[in-house]
């Protein structure tokens, strides 16, 4: 488990200089929280869509032991479809596809958040010190 520690700050480490909240400072810290709650959603919709492609692997892999005449029941909305099993093969890699393209794209956007939230960092640190604190 993890250890925090936690403890308050003394009154020199809270506010050095009493630095003074500007509209464009509150801006940038908006945005940040923005960010963070952007991140937060994408990565749990990373962690659905890798298990939705761990799921489609593991179809594919029983499929692999099926006879080739057989018909084979595939999924669409709520109902089950008899198709050969090849039609079903290539519709898995289809959608094994499409995941991977979706993967990349919320993979690319969490990358995206984070050098922007780096950046937001970097400038609200510089103002404010250690009367703000940005770590998530």
């Amino acid at each position: 488990m993890m250890n925090l520690n936690r403890r308050m700050l003394s009154q020199d480490e809270e506010s050095p200089d009493d630095v003074e909240v500007s509209r464009a400072d509150q801006d940038q810290i908006n945005q940040f929280s923005t960010l963070h709650q952007k991140q937060t959603s994408l990565k749990e919709e990373l962690e659905t869509k890798q298990q939705e492609k761990e799921y489609l692997t593991d179809v594919t892999s029983e499929l692999e032991l099926a006879d080739e005449d057989e018909l084979v029941p595939y999924k669409i909305g709520d109902a089950f479809i008899h198709l050969p099993l090849l039609e079903v093969q290539a519709m898995l890699e289809a959608s094994m596809a499409e995941i991977d393209k979706d993967i990349e794209a919320i993979e690319t956007k969490l990358e995206d958040g984070r050098g922007e939230m780096n950046k937001l960092k970097v400038g609200l640190y510089a103002k404010f010190g250690k009367a703000i604190n940005l770590e998530v």
